[in-house]
């Protein structure tokens, strides 16, 4: 019997940044979803229910603050813990996000990786054993 994989739906529109997470979450043992666009990615956290979702900002259709918001006004996820993942580290967007329902806003940079991965093993969605520091 084989134990269940984590999953974490990823919500970006850049094809650019959404596969490098989705390579980086997948080399941790994860099962990666992903979504172009935050309307996408509020239906798909309702009927997949993943154990993490992982939110940009800026994106068309529904930005990340609005996705964030309807996700945990909605009995059905609002228990799903979202991390927002940006280019735009600005203190009113942390504040605007956090506030709607956000555990944590991780300014893309060069330690955005180990960030969000010591969040995942925080919140138990990566194993004890997972090597954080090869990120």
């Amino acid at each position: 019997m084989t134990a269940k994989r984590n999953t974490v739906l990823i919500v970006e529109d850049s094809a650019v940044q959404a596969m490098a997470l989705q390579q980086l979450l997948e080399q941790k043992g994860l099962s990666v979803l992903r979504a172009r666009d935050g309307r996408v990615g509020v239906a798909m956290a309702e009927q997949y229910r993943p154990d993490m979702i992982v939110l940009d900002v800026q994106m068309p259709e529904m930005d990340g603050l609005e996705a964030c918001r309807q996700i945990k006004q909605n009995p059905q996820t609002r228990d799903i813990p979202i991390v927002i993942l940006t280019a735009y580290a600005e203190p009113l967007l942390a504040q605007q996000g956090l506030g709607g329902g956000a555990i944590d806003f991780i300014p893309k940079d060069a330690f955005s990786d180990t960030v969000l991965l010591e969040t995942l093993h925080q919140l138990h969605i990566l194993d004890d054993e997972t090597d954080l520091n090869n990120a």
